[in-house]
């Protein structure tokens, strides 16, 4: 009889196959990267298959390997999430918490979500992953995703936190004085514009909305990215037309080095949304994050009414806009 990989091993081969690395999997783990391999190596003689095809560059999981991990990823999450619950029964929450976020959407936790978890429940291990593309989080192994509402996958709970948000235009004055100021987004093909370049490699179509019409424009330029907070300062500079995150700019719009155009075909659109599986048991460690958030957003909602209340003194009222349609954004 084939003697089954001990649960320490399958957590080691778990954690080769999450980091496509021995180092970075055997630093996780705490051991050798060479006691690592001789421990996998181990595993594949007995099973009598081989879980990863290995070079001097990369691991990646065979067949056998990726089929492993599928059956046996969700089964070790249960039983940590199991001994995380026996943990909240002497009052503190322990386990580890793995969650896929988008880099924006770090940066909101990070704002006063993640600080007030950490100091909450210390004995929690928190990993925040942060990726471009959306990815499955059962498969990959994380107990929850944040994306913006719009990107949410099927099939899933969400919990929303930060409110709307708003992807802007934005040039600098130096630029629109040299160029001219687009009033449609059919005017960008005259314009110099700050392409994104989407985690697939395929350029991001800039996308607009006013009474019901949407856009979606292949701007042209000479220049590409791949990161909001370079394409914030290259417009800063003068370089061309940025389509970012409203709040990647505020700080240049408020010095006077960026200003907005196209305001009123950028409607704000569903904020971010923690999300996870409704067929699965919730960790207690997620339970636990879900309710800081909860109580964060409690502390934030008057604030917000006095925003809103404040802004809306001296405003000449206007027909109401219908509500924007869903659109996936790139960096959400």
């Amino acid at each position: 009889m084939t003697e089954r990989p001990s649960l320490a091993e399958l957590t080691a081969f778990l954690a080769i196959v999450r980091h496509q690395s021995f180092r970075a999997a055997a630093d996780e783990l705490g051991m050798s990267p060479s006691s690592l391999s001789h421990l996998v190596r181990g595993m594949e003689e007995r099973l009598g298959v081989r879980l990863f095809n290995r070079t001097t560059r990369s691991v990646a999981p065979t067949d056998a390997g990726q089929q492993l991990a599928r059956n046996v990823g969700p089964i070790l999450a249960e039983l940590d999430n199991a001994l995380g619950d026996l943990g909240s029964l002497s009052g503190r929450t322990s386990g580890r918490l793995r969650i896929n976020v988008s880099e924006i959407a770090a940066g909101e936790l990070m704002r006063d979500i993640v600080p007030a978890f950490v100091e909450r429940h210390p004995d929690v291990q928190l990993d925040l992953v942060t990726e471009g593309k959306l990815v499955d989080i059962v498969a990959e192994g994380f107990d929850a995703g944040v994306r913006l509402g719009e990107a949410l996958p099927q099939d899933m709970v969400a919990v929303p936190f930060g409110g709307d948000v708003r992807f802007i235009v934005v040039a600098s004055p130096d630029y629109l004085a040299r160029h001219g100021t687009p009033r449609t987004p059919d005017a960008l093909a005259e314009h110099r514009c700050i392409r994104f370049r989407l985690p697939s490699g395929k350029m991001y179509r800039w996308e607009f909305e006013r009474q019901r019409q949407s856009l979606k424009v292949d701007v042209p330029g000479s220049l590409t990215l791949d990161h909001i907070g370079l394409m914030v300062e290259a417009a800063a500079k003068g370089m061309g037309l940025a389509y970012v995150w409203s709040t990647k700019a505020e700080a240049e719009i408020a010095a006077g080095r960026l200003v907005t155009v196209l305001d009123d075909w950028t409607p704000p659109i569903p904020g971010h949304h923690l999300y996870y599986p409704s067929s699965r048991l919730m960790p207690a460690a997620l339970r636990a994050f879900i309710e800081v958030i909860r109580e964060v957003e409690a502390q934030r909602a008057p604030a917000k009414a006095r925003v809103t209340a404040t802004s809306a003194l001296g405003k000449v009222k206007s027909k109401p806009q219908p509500k924007a349609k869903p659109r996936l954004k790139p960096t959400s």
